[in-house]
């Protein structure tokens, strides 16, 4: 009886491991069948032609649109400084008084002898009248006829003369009034009241420069330069038309200039140097924002190509060779490296050139999805979900 107990416990043993073996054998495929993960949402967005107007953005500093540098025209001291270092000036405003005196007393002299010049020449044109009709008659020699003559000529001569001595003194005296020849701002002043100048001296009294317009100074390499030309030439590129003159301009904080300037003109000659072509574009100053030598960065439109593909920048990354290379819908839930050559950005997108075509949809959201074997399922661009949360660890 006891061994019948035994033996029974042992059976019933046995029958519980049986059906411990079974369940864990079916455990495993239904995990597997339940744990099976869904196709990856990637954000995509299907590439389209368009005709896109090509810029390219050249360094370079703001230029005055005038400039004179201030110098007396006649020695003499310094008697006044009539304006405001660092301020506006017109043109023809009195900058510096030289002392008048020597000036004043040198035309006044001219001025005498101008009037005893044409004093002395009323007579001598009366005594030649007079001698002209004597000697007809024979009443005074030709001798005499002759010498009243030249003493005429002489006369006119010496008036020219004079005249010519007085608007000399006339203008000596006008140069003591130092005049701003343009309207724009002036620089400080290398010289005080009381101090002595000279005509045409080396040194400055100050300089006027003219702000409004103000001139953008920019270089282009010559290469550059080159290939615009070619590409217009060739028809890859399309003349932008009147709007190609047009320039755009950022500060140097990185701040948009509100207003929009003009190109002035090319540059004829190649800097040996540095192998670039200057270009210079005017633009209006009103606020005198714009000070000369500021760098800044000038955006020219050069031309406009068609049949253009333009992708996102986040669909691009660089491969272990350092090419271009965007991923893009393969088949149904598959996808595929494809590697693109870019030729310049357009905003906040790559102008693409070869590698992909219209129609391909590259993927832009949820790159990071994308592993050997995963299946994906594309969706428009913003309509991808987060990835989904990791399961619970298999332990529990």
């Amino acid at each position: 009886m006891h061994q019948f107990g035994q033996k029974n416990v042992l059976m019933l043993v046995a029958v519980l491991a049986a059906v411990a073996a079974g369940g864990c054998s079916k455990g495993p495929q239904g995990g597997a069948d339940a744990g099976k993960a869904p196709p990856a949402e990637v954000g995509v967005v299907t590439l389209q032609t368009a005709t896109v107007g090509l810029s390219t953005e050249l360094a370079g500093r703001t230029v005055p649109y005038a400039i004179a540098e201030i110098r007396p025209q006649v020695g003499g001291i310094i008697q006044q400084r009539a304006f405001v270092e660092g301020g506006d000036v017109k043109a023809g405003q009195t900058l510096y008084q030289i002392d008048p005196a020597t000036y004043q007393n040198t035309y006044d002299s001219a001025k005498a002898a101008l009037a005893r010049s044409e004093a002395t020449l009323v007579a001598s044109r009366l005594k030649a009248e007079r001698y002209k009709d004597l000697v007809a008659i024979k009443a005074v020699s030709q001798q005499d006829f002759d010498d009243a003559q030249a003493a005429f000529k002489q006369a006119e001569a010496s008036v020219a003369s004079d005249k010519a001595a007085l608007e000399t003194a006339r203008i000596n005296l006008a140069y003591t009034h130092v005049a701003a020849p343009i309207s724009g701002r002036i620089s400080k002043s290398s010289v005080t009241q009381g101090a002595l100048v000279t005509a045409n001296q080396a040194t400055a009294l100050a300089t006027v420069q003219q702000l409004d317009p103000i001139y953008v100074d920019v270089t282009q390499s010559s290469a550059e330069l080159m290939r615009l030309k070619r590409d217009l030439a060739s028809g890859a590129l399309k003349h932008a038309g009147p709007a190609q003159a047009k320039v755009r301009l950022l500060l140097e904080d990185g701040t948009a200039y509100p207003l929009e300037g003009k190109l002035a003109f090319t540059d004829v000659t190649v800097d040996a140097t540095t192998g670039s072509v200057t270009l210079r574009a005017v633009f209006p100053n009103p606020n005198h924002d714009l000070l000369p030598g500021m760098f800044v960065r000038a955006g020219l439109l050069t031309g406009a190509r068609e049949q253009s593909i333009l992708v996102p920048q986040q669909a691009v990354t660089r491969n272990t060779k350092g090419e271009a290379v965007v991923m893009v819908v393969a088949g149904e839930g598959q996808f595929a490296p494809r590697v693109v050559h870019t030729l310049q950005t357009v905003g906040d997108k790559w102008l693409v050139d070869k590698g992909v075509k219209a129609g391909d949809q590259v993927i832009v959201e949820g790159l990071q999805r994308l592993r050997p074997g995963v299946v994906i399922k594309p969706v428009p661009v913003g309509a991808a979900s987060a990835p989904a949360a990791s399961a619970p660890a298999a332990g529990r």
